[in-house]
């Protein structure tokens, strides 16, 4: 478990990026901070790995303060991916996947085969192993990144709008890959977004943010859906536009889901089919 209290980041030229912010990440979910940009949702995230301290309050993992733990024993026992994955250009796959357990002592050999077998969890051919990332598309450059954040193991998962820099159909298969590798994993993942569509698709518990990191709203997707907390939540999701109110139009075959403007929004598959 994540726990934010009472915590204020104050940058030193007088941005308040976050403003007395408090929060429970329960374990073994996935939390989304969602909102539109410069509202804090990355400044919150960095602050979990100490990549960024806070001005005030504190954080704590397990019940222990992040402040008592250095700052790089912290982040290598924590797993992060960032949009671009942020691999090393000169390093080959195998190599950038391998980063962090290296760092840590485990022997290059061991690395190796840790890192074969993430390329194998993350749905990458082994054969791109010994390949450079210059190599490899903007998709598969993403999942090598998700596997390098996995190399130890980790309890928790950072994930920093990793997905912002593909083209939509990449961007969903990266998608649904998340969503399988948390079923199978049960990790604890903090994930960042601007794309309420994501936030929803991904969230057990989604975090909607305003200016300061001020908390609009939090809750499920459903709860959120069918009950948003303000005139603000209901513009960001687009309940205020009939996007979110859906229908039917046509007949039998033909029918569709079109949205309060009209605009097709998808259709409604039989499951028994």
């Amino acid at each position: 478990m994540i726990e934010f209290r009472s915590v204020s980041k104050r940058f030193p030229d007088g941005t308040l990026a976050v403003d007395d912010f408090s929060l429970v990440i329960p374990s073994r979910k996935t939390t989304v901070f969602v909102g539109s940009s410069g509202c804090g949702k990355t400044t919150l995230l960095r602050m979990i790995n100490r990549m960024v301290d806070p001005s005030e309050g504190t954080i704590e993992i397990d019940g222990e303060s992040i402040a008592t733990i250095e700052p790089v024993a912290l982040r290598r026992s924590i797993g992060y991916v960032m949009q671009n994955s942020g691999l090393l250009p000169h390093r080959k796959v195998i190599d950038n996947v391998a980063t962090v357990p290296r760092l840590t002592g485990v022997p290059k050999k061991e690395a190796h085969a840790r890192a074969l077998e993430l390329l194998d969890t993350v749905g990458l051919d082994r054969s791109l192993a010994n390949r450079y990332p210059s190599q490899l598309s903007g998709g598969q450059q993403q999942r090598v990144g998700v596997a390098r954040g996995l190399a130890v193991d980790p309890n928790i998962l950072l994930m920093d709008e990793p997905f912002g820099a593909v083209d939509p159909i990449v961007r969903s298969d990266l998608q649904t890959e998340t969503i399988r590798l948390q079923r199978e994993l049960d990790k604890t993942v903090v994930f960042v977004t601007h794309d309420i569509d994501e936030a929803f698709l991904l969230g057990d518990q989604v975090v909607i943010l305003e200016k300061g990191a001020k908390i609009a709203q939090l809750g499920s997707p459903a709860e959120i859906l069918a009950n948003p907390a303000s005139d603000f939540v209901a513009s960001f999701i687009g309940a205020d536009r009939g996007k979110r109110a859906l229908r039917f139009e046509g007949n039998g075959d033909s029918r569709v889901l079109v949205d309060g403007e009209g605009r097709a929004a998808g259709v409604l598959v039989d499951d028994k089919a």
